[in-house]
């Protein structure tokens, strides 16, 4: 059910995005800047850039069909991983998928010796909910520029691993 995601599921990777998005983001971000930031984040290229940086690449699947994905980086800081991303099908939502990935990322992290999970969420998006059901606590509210004058307005929420 969840594997381990390669360079040549970047397109499997780049699809869901590209479905998820625009439903997750439809009332936080603009159309501008949603397409700006499946641009810069989700393109081919810029997928290979993330798995070559180290991030590592969870996918979820059904029935062969991908559901959603996760992406992380162990050591971000040290004994820090970091959850950059985690993404499930709209129409997937409260199944426990999303549940399912999340500790897929923990017991890896767990496995790697790190102590703490590390997260960024919009500071509008109902998905914090989930991180706080999940253990997580906002331990940081920053704003990020990330070019064309548009903003990551996030919070930083962390989870002490056990």
């Amino acid at each position: 059910m969840v594997r381990p995601a390669s360079l040549e599921d970047c397109t499997v990777i780049q699809t869901l995005a590209h479905e998820i998005w625009p439903e997750a983001y439809a009332s936080i971000l603009s159309p501008a800047q949603l397409s700006y930031m499946l641009e810069a984040f989700y393109t081919l290229e810029a997928l290979r850039r993330q798995m070559e940086a180290g991030q590592q690449f969870l996918l979820l699947e059904e029935d062969h069909r991908a559901q959603g994905f996760a992406a992380y980086q162990l050591e971000y800081t040290p004994g820090v991983t970091q959850l950059h991303k985690l993404y499930v099908r709209t129409a997937q939502h409260h199944k426990g998928w999303g549940s399912i990935l999340l500790d897929a990322v923990e017991q890896r992290a767990l496995h790697a010796g790190q102590h703490t999970l590390r997260l960024n969420v919009n500071r509008f998006n109902t998905a914090q909910f989930f991180y706080y059901k999940k253990g997580f606590q906002t331990v940081e509210t920053i704003d990020i520029p990330i070019g064309q004058g548009y903003w990551m307005e996030d919070f930083i929420m962390e989870k002490k691993l056990v």
